[in-house]
């Protein structure tokens, strides 16, 4: 029997098809159409594009896996969070998805505050309200666009939306569903008190599930668009951060991973909802039954690579631009890079703030640039692994994904940067990976995750930390951290 998991991002979908031993045997992925910003700090996507983007990603899967092929036994889906999908009594989107990278509700969750309070919203979500989250984004359109408001009968993310036109049914998982801010983390259940209080009745929001829990099964119609046989079971999956982690075999107390996309989350499980009183990190459910995670967000880590690629490197590789950079000595000789280029969400929650270089001089080449960015972004992700030690979160290893594993530079700056060994895995394929994983626990072909990691996952390198840049970030990192304060004194 095979797996299918299905990860639908941001910039595309992906569906990957895994064997009874864990084994990779086939993947595809469709792009999105780009993320329309009519505004600046707006970010919206169209749902019906995700699901032609799956069906394509599905359908390319199933013809590339090799024969002979399998019948696909169970599916799982993972995808971006906290993007608010509104439909209406008909099951029709009302308007385009805010996806996460929106940052407009500001207002919204300085009302939720006022109204709620915020170490109130933390006991009861274990989170403070940001603008990336489900519920300040169905809150702008409660108070910008209530003629739709008025409308709504259902509220899901983004996969959820693509599982509703897979199988008919609404669903969600318990850690998607911590990044709504509508979820009791602590008990894994809605929160009464918080739909009440913001006027979101409870009968809008899809049942909840723990993430291998089969949820679903695909339907007639969905059968004859994706090749794929109509029952069979869907699990509730995972965000695309905790199916990323089960991927990666986080998974118990001390398992840590640092992934680098568009965006940039240090991932740590823990065995109970650890509160940060100050909400700079996430404290969601994990994918993993009984467990917890925290994570601290970089908005813009991969994407300041991509931005700085794109405005002033065209048409150069990313290879060839980290292949100069490597010879760069470490901390760029004084030059830094604010990656702030939506904002930053952990430690400042401060969606206003933006990027910037500092230090420039007449010794700065193109070169300098480009390694001051992939140090930039280490620094920001360093910030949450200084909140770790500041909570008493352990790390007894970090695992790194995402475009971040697949430079030898970047790992290294990452080890430097954290001090501390990192590693990569043979066949890092994230969240779509753990969610095939889910599906095989789902139906009982494996008893648990740590048994399909177990046999699934392998680690391909280990990279030490190389003394000399360890040194030199250590001082470089106390350096750059005098950046934000004088970039929000600017405002």
């Amino acid at each position: 029997m095979w797996f299918l998991g299905m990860d639908v991002g941001t910039g595309g979908t992906r569906a990957v098809v895994v064997d009874a031993d864990g084994k990779l045997m086939s993947g595809a992925s469709s792009e999105h159409a780009p993320f329309r910003t009519p505004h600046p700090g707006w970010a919206e996507q169209d749902p019906e594009d995700w699901w032609r983007a799956a069906q394509d990603a599905i359908r390319n899967a199933l013809t590339f896996a090799p024969e002979p092929k399998q019948p696909i036994a169970a599916i799982g889906l993972t995808g971006q969070m906290h993007g608010a999908v509104m439909l209406d009594e008909n099951g029709s989107v009302l308007r385009p998805s805010l996806i996460w990278c929106d940052t407009r509700t500001q207002p919204e969750c300085d009302w939720l505050h006022e109204k709620i309070g915020y170490e109130k919203l933390i006991e009861l979500t274990c989170n403070p309200a940001l603008p990336n989250f489900t519920l300040t984004k169905l809150l702008w359109v409660k108070t910008h666009q209530p003629e739709i408001f008025a409308k709504i009968r259902h509220v899901m993310c983004p996969k959820d939306y693509v599982r509703y036109r897979l199988t008919g049914e609404f669903a969600i998982d318990v850690q998607e569903a911590s990044g709504t801010l509508l979820l009791d983390v602590t008990h894994r259940r809605w929160s009464k008190e918080v739909s009440e209080a913001a006027g979101i009745p409870e009968s809008w929001l899809p049942k909840v599930y723990e993430s291998p829990e089969v949820c679903a099964k695909v339907s007639d119609k969905a059968a004859g668009l994706t090749g794929l046989s109509a029952g069979t079971p869907v699990v509730a999956g995972a965000g695309d951060q905790g199916a990323g982690a089960v991927g990666m075999g986080i998974l118990q107390p001390g398992s840590v991973s640092a992934t680098i996309g568009t965006s940039g989350v240090v991932f740590a499980a823990t065995a109970d909802p650890t509160k940060d009183p100050k909400g700079r990190l996430h404290t969601f459910c994990h994918a993993v039954p009984g467990v917890w995670h925290v994570m601290g967000v970089t908005q813009s880590a991969g994407l300041s690579f991509q931005w700085l690629r794109n405005t002033f490197f065209s048409g150069q590789s990313y290879d060839a631009l980290t292949e100069a950079a490597a010879n760069v000595p470490a901390a760029s000789e004084g030059l830094e890079w604010a990656p702030y280029l939506l904002g930053e969400r952990t430690p400042h929650l401060d969606p206003e703030v933006r990027a910037a270089f500092a230090g420039i001089s007449t010794v700065h080449t193109a070169a300098h640039f480009v390694r001051a960015v992939l140090e930039g972004v280490a620094y920001s992700l360093q910030d949450t692994f200084s909140l770790f030690a500041e909570l008493g979160i352990p790390v007894s290893g970090i695992r790194l994904g995402g475009g971040g594993a697949r430079g030898p530079l970047w790992r290294k700056i990452q080890a430097g940067v954290y001090g501390h060994a990192v590693e990569v895995l043979t066949a890092e394929e994230g969240g779509a990976f753990g969610c095939a994983l889910m599906a095989g626990v789902g139906i009982g072909h494996w008893a648990d995750l740590d048994r399909a990691c177990a046999q699934a996952i392998e680690v391909a390198q280990r990279i030490e930390p190389d003394a000399q840049d360890v040194a030199a970030y250590k001082s470089g990192y106390q350096q750059w951290r005098k950046l934000y304060p004088a970039l929000r004194s600017l405002r």
